[in-house]
């Protein structure tokens, strides 16, 4: 099974996968594999953001989201240890419900914004959402095309870890970080849509 992974993940992975492969192993026992693994962290995911986050409850639900991300990396354990489902197919499953997920948190803090009437912040996090979403079409459709775009500031695991980290600490009181993290998501979301695009256009011109 193929997964993409960006230099963050790369650099966890192994520590990662020493701690999962005991888990891996036994869910692959019991006949479950990585596609399996994929649709629940990421049903996890959803219902965490879409339930705690609008409640109020960031830290709560940071932590909790943290937890099914980690199925991000269990997918790749169960499917290396010989789990059925490690194919194409199940590359593409996890590619697309990676987006699903990430739609899921920061409409989470969308909500949450609203229900505190911080409609500023509400439009900053709908930002942080759209550009997060170009970014990864804009990776996606020049590998169709037989080009690349894997630069750019913000990438996936970048925008969770700054998404997941202020939601936390704000819940535990730390002011201003959760409207910072969003600023800060938002303009790296925007460089990188424009990093790529033009990484596009400068392949293109070369051939």
């Amino acid at each position: 099974m193929a997964y993409d992974r960006t230099a963050m993940l790369k650099l966890l992975r192994p520590a990662m996968t020493r701690i999962l492969t005991p888990l891996g192993r036994a869910l692959v026992g019991r006949g479950i594999g990585p596609n399996a693994v994929t649709a629940v962290g990421t049903l996890g995911t959803v219902v965490s953001a879409l339930l705690f986050f609008p409640l109020g409850q960031l830290t709560w639900g940071a932590l909790v989201i943290t937890l099914f991300v980690l199925f991000d990396l269990l997918d790749g354990v169960v499917a290396r240890l010989g789990g059925k489902g490690g194919s194409t197919w199940g590359a593409f499953l996890d590619s697309t419900l990676d987006r699903v997920a990430d739609a899921a948190i920061f409409a989470g803090l969308i909500l949450y914004f609203i229900n505190t009437d911080d409609t500023l912040m509400a439009a900053v996090t709908l930002v942080c959402l759209a550009a997060g979403t170009i970014v990864s079409y804009a990776k996606a459709r020049a590998e169709g095309l037989g080009l690349t775009a894997d630069v750019g500031l913000a990438e996936r695991p970048e925008r969770l870890v700054v998404a997941l980290v202020a939601a936390c600490f704000s819940g535990l009181g730390v002011p201003y970080i959760l409207p910072v993290g969003m600023w800060l998501l938002a303009v790296a979301s925007v460089i990188t849509v424009g990093q790529r695009v033009v990484a596009v256009y400068q392949q293109t011109r070369e051939k």
